[in-house]
């Protein structure tokens, strides 16, 4: 059976091989920077090429993906990431590592609670509008202190500076309908999964989403990252998307 990494690896290998081929034929800069893998093409590979990476990275088999100098400077041309994931800023959370993802592959918004806001929809409007990716995701994980915080009562939410308070405010929503769960660890997953919902549904009630996912070039997920696990879960279905 083959290693896991195998097929990263072998695609590592022949993309390589691709750019000293034309580095030989004399190609320049925006010619290597024309050279795209093939295989993150649609929202389905892109989703599946994140589950893969995690794959990779909770089991230990993690290939870091590096870049040579070629390929380096070929970014300098222009950027074609496949996937944009708005996750949260905690740094427990590194994104790219997480999904095993090399230079240049996601696009990625980091905001503490993974809010929707306006800085964070005009950097996605942008990745949808001018880089063509396949795949927006909201990523929340274990143990993330924003929402936390937006499960305190109002008293002590009102301690917290301004724009703080603005931001812990943005999650509440999500919280609302909350079942009772006497399990604190169970309480909390949750609480992380409900904000996620809440604001993939958030995002996809804008225009340029809305018209980008009506028209087959994006799908909109959530994920959850388990901190001990290193494991991601993917929400991908309606029903496991609906708020």
């Amino acid at each position: 059976m083959p290693r896991m990494d195998d097929s990263a690896t072998q695609i590592a290998a022949d993309l390589e091989r691709r750019i000293l081929d034309a580095i030989r034929r004399g190609a320049s800069m925006e010619d290597i920077a024309d050279i795209k893998e093939s295989d993150v093409a649609t929202p389905d590979a892109a989703i599946q090429s994140l589950k893969d990476g995690n794959a990779r990275f909770f089991s230990g088999q993690a290939t870091r993906p590096e870049m040579s100098a070629n390929e380096r400077r070929a970014q300098i041309m222009g950027q074609t990431p496949y996937a944009a994931i708005l996750a949260c800023s905690d740094s427990r959370v590194p994104v790219e590592l997480v999904f095993d993802q090399g230079l240049g592959q996601l696009f990625v918004v980091r905001v503490a609670g993974n809010v929707v806001g306006e800085a964070g929809l005009g950097t996605l409007e942008y990745a949808i509008r001018h880089l063509d990716v396949h795949l927006v995701v909201v990523m929340g994980h274990e143990a993330c202190g924003a929402v936390a915080a937006a499960m305190l009562p109002e008293d002590r939410v009102a301690e917290e500076p301004h724009h703080l308070q603005n931001l812990i405010r943005r999650i509440q929503p999500s919280l609302q309908a909350m079942p009772v769960i006497r399990d604190k660890k169970a309480r909390m997953r949750e609480a992380v999964l409900n904000n996620v919902r809440y604001q993939v549904s958030l995002l996809r009630d804008e225009p340029v989403i809305r018209e980008a996912e009506a028209a087959g070039q994006i799908r909109v997920i959530g994920a959850y990252y388990e901190i001990g696990s290193g494991a991601v879960d993917f929400l991908v279905d309606e029903e496991d998307l609906r708020p």
